[in-house]
């Protein structure tokens, strides 16, 4: 399992983001996808999607600085039921010190069978992707894929992006795919898409 803690200091919840962001962006411009953070905007259109059940948890893939996170405490979700998942270290370290309560995952959604505790296998209600999936080859589109089924068997996820069409192949994955919001008042205008498997 990777590395887990549980945000829990009280400190300016986006101190030093926009500077992390840019200097990630600056070291990997396609692991960013975007050339800012996302907005609150298109946080909020996100987390109008969200569904889950008492006991279930909302798991953000790819969390980046934590705008969406944000979004997703502002539109109700509870603290202790986000788990959100990041690979990249010092990005994972700054959601650990600026979202208390949530549970911060250093680990890869790649591998979201390991990287999530067992406890949460079949307890996702609903996932949501921040990870340009769009700039990434089919077979690494699949492994997403099969990782989110892993853990959220028939759920499928909520991926954010910038492309005026569908930004996966779904029918070639075995997914269905719906547009279910779109804000200009992001930068670039972004959509929110719904994938599920039956495609």
């Amino acid at each position: 399992m990777s590395g887990i803690t549980a945000g829990n200091r009280s400190s300016g919840a986006q101190k030093g983001g926009f500077g992390l962001f840019l200097k990630r962006w600056a070291a990997n411009p396609l692991q960013m996808g975007s050339v800012v953070p996302s907005s609150r905007a298109l946080g909020r259109r996100i987390a109008a999607q969200v569904s889950r059940s008492a006991d279930e948890v909302v798991v953000e893939l790819g969390a980046g600085t934590g705008a969406v996170s944000r979004a997703l405490l502002d539109g109700g979700v509870p603290p202790d039921r986000l788990v959100v998942v990041e690979i990249v270290p010092d990005m994972a370290r700054h959601l650990a010190r600026t979202l208390p309560g949530v549970t911060v995952i250093e680990g890869d959604a790649f591998a979201l069978s390991e990287a999530l505790p067992a406890a949460l296998h079949g307890k996702v209600g609903t996932a949501i992707c921040g990870i340009p999936l769009v700039l990434l080859p089919i077979d690494q589109q699949r492994r997403f894929v099969a990782a989110v089924e892993s853990v959220a068997p028939g759920r499928g996820f909520l991926l954010y992006s910038y492309c005026v069409t569908s930004p996966l192949p779904a029918r070639t994955l075995g997914l269905t795919a719906k547009r279910e919001a779109w804000t200009p008042l992001n930068f670039p205008p972004a959509s929110v898409w719904r994938y599920r498997p039956g495609g």
